[in-house]
């Protein structure tokens, strides 16, 4: 142990494994093993012309044993219908609902084997999703799950260009057993234009309504195994988020809008009553109503209808500089509380039109100037659900010195200002916030340097860097499931800051393992606080290691 209190430093492999092992009842195992071997059903729309279309039905049989006797049952959105239905027998009608049994000569849907039959049907431009679909009166897409099994929020960032830079879908949250850990997914980021409404395009640097819903997913990367159709009008992230909430019920998924690159146009958005109200509307409009722009055949009014489940204002930062292409005014603090209201009235009435409720909720900054600089917090946190802290970036390579970047509290060493997040939250609640609205952030990445030193401790902590550290898709920042992978490091941390780092004579990365990730979920319990946030699931394994130390965390 070196003379920092607590703090050690261990040989690679970088990150501990937390494995808890659990041993399931009989009777709860024999539920999982009849839920792993109950058929499921996977739909897709094939074909598509004018107001017809073609659907194609799979019965999936993972068990040993053949199935001879089944019966599906759907409905379909408002304005559609089957016609004529092939290799099976269809009863009932557009109105009443869909039963499709085997034809009269029988159809065995083989042991590990599929059975698949096909549709004409008649559409009015939007989906032909099935609804409400059973399969001998169980889930079409299996047994939904019930979710984290904790009273805490856990909210992950699912980031748009995730699918195309990191090979991160929609279909590994399911796979790396994430989904069923979380309470919400915000999905990064919607764009606000210039003329103060959300909108969609496929221009560079300002949208990708292309993988928002236009690009038609493969089967091998679909959340339920059943490719898009290229007619769909709903496909890409969009249709594999509905695809999610199907077999996570519970699971809610928001919009979040604007971003660090994305907040441009916020503070003239926000400077009129005006434009206050156009802003909202439009949002609503595009997200919660679902009327998307038909761009490259994709799109149409309603479609996205029940994806999102509110809205994540990430207006990054009212009243202080963020993006160096952003317009501040002294005024975005006034404007952004008539914002919110603004949100929450228009969302208030689409509740009692739709009779759902959607959230509104907020990503705000760490550090009290920020805070006094752009937001009324007495006045807004009525209308959020939530807000989420940002708890990571203390530290970082716009620096020239190493730091910790997300540490719990202060550490007594630092040479400059001593950033922590026991101090960010303090300012929120000197300010009258109640705890169980503020949710922190935690990073699923690191912040490196290169051309270290290694300091009067040998550790490279507060020591000058030539610059930033490489990392596969941005200097100075990589991913935890990266950084985990290294050789040649030594790991060091400091059980009392709740933080850990990387070092190997040359090159520094701080960054949070399982048991940083396990402490500070701790912490968020010890005080009350309403749970955790990731900035971004994608930098998880594909074990979901980082996720599922948090959910050990909060379930205790």
């Amino acid at each position: 142990m070196s003379a920092r209190r607590l703090r050690n430093t261990f040989a690679v492999p970088a990150a501990a494994v937390l494995a808890l092992p659990i041993a399931l009842s009989p009777s709860h195992a024999a539920a999982q093993e009849a839920e792993a071997t109950a058929p499921t059903v996977t739909y897709v729309e094939s074909a598509r012309w004018n107001t017809g279309y073609t659907g194609e039905i799979t019965i999936h049989n993972p068990s040993d044993t053949d199935l001879a006797d089944w019966s599906l049952e759907f409905d379909l959105p408002e304005g559609n219908g089957v016609h004529q239905l092939w290799n099976a027998t269809l009863e009932g009608s557009a109105s009443n609902g869909y039963t499709v049994t085997p034809p009269r000569w029988g159809a065995v849907v083989p042991a590990g084997g599929t059975y698949s039959f096909g549709f004409n049907g008649v559409h009015t431009d939007g989906n032909t999703h099935l609804l409400d679909c059973t399969i001998n009166g169980a889930n079409c897409a299996g047994s939904p799950s019930p979710g984290p099994e904790h009273d805490e929020l856990s909210i992950a960032y699912f980031t748009q260009w995730g699918v195309k830079e990191r090979d991160y879908h929609v279909r590994d949250l399911v796979e790396s057993g994430s989904a069923d850990k979380l309470t919400h997914v915000n999905y990064a980021f919607g764009n606000v234009g210039a003329d103060g409404e959300c909108f969609m395009t496929n221009e560079p640097e300002q949208g990708d309504a292309l993988a928002d819903y236009g690009r038609v997913v493969p089967a091998g990367e679909s959340v339920d195994g059943a490719a898009d159709g290229p007619g769909q009008p709903l496909r890409g992230n969009f249709n594999q988020l509905r695809k999610l909430k199907e077999q996570y019920p519970e699971l809610k998924v928001n919009i979040s809008l604007g971003g660090w690159n994305w907040s441009e146009h916020f503070s003239d958005a926000a400077s009129t009553p005006r434009s206050r109200e156009r802003m909202v509307g439009s949002c609503i409009d595009l997200y919660l109503r679902g009327d998307l722009p038909v761009i490259d055949g994709a799109g149409g009014q309603g479609v996205a209808y029940g994806i999102f489940d509110g809205i994540d204002l990430d207006w990054e930062w009212p009243g202080s500089e963020g993006n160096p292409h952003n317009t501040v005014r002294p005024e975005d603090k006034e404007n952004f509380t008539a914002l919110v209201k603004e949100f929450r009235d228009q969302l208030d009435d689409l509740e009692s039109e739709t009779g759902r409720h959607f959230e509104l909720t907020s990503f705000m900054p760490a550090g009290a100037w920020r805070l006094d600089a752009g937001y009324e917090l007495d006045e807004l946190m009525s209308g959020f659900d939530f807000v989420t802290v940002q708890g990571y970036d203390y530290h970082g390579t716009w620096e020239s010195v190493t730091n910790h970047q997300s540490n719990l509290v202060a550490d007594p060493d630092d040479p400059g200002e001593a950033l922590s997040t026991q101090t960010t939250v303090q300012a929120y609640l000197d300010r009258g916030v109640d705890p169980d609205k503020l949710v922190l952030g935690v990073p699923f990445y690191g912040q490196g340097w290169t051309g270290v030193e290694p300091g009067p401790n040998g550790d490279g902590l507060f020591q000058p860097a030539q610059g930033p550290a490489p990392g596969v898709h941005a200097d100075g920042t990589e991913d935890w499931k990266a950084l985990k992978e290294l050789s040649g490091f030594d790991l060091h941390r400091d059980d009392d800051l709740g933080t850990a780092w990387l070092y190997d004579g040359e090159t520094f990365w701080t960054y949070d393992d399982e048991i940083a990730m396990a402490g500070k979920t701790d912490w968020v319990k010890e005080n009350g606080l309403g749970g955790v946030m990731i900035w971004s699931i994608d930098g998880d394994d594909a074990d979901g290691s980082l996720i599922t130390a948090i959910d050990a965390a909060l379930g205790r």
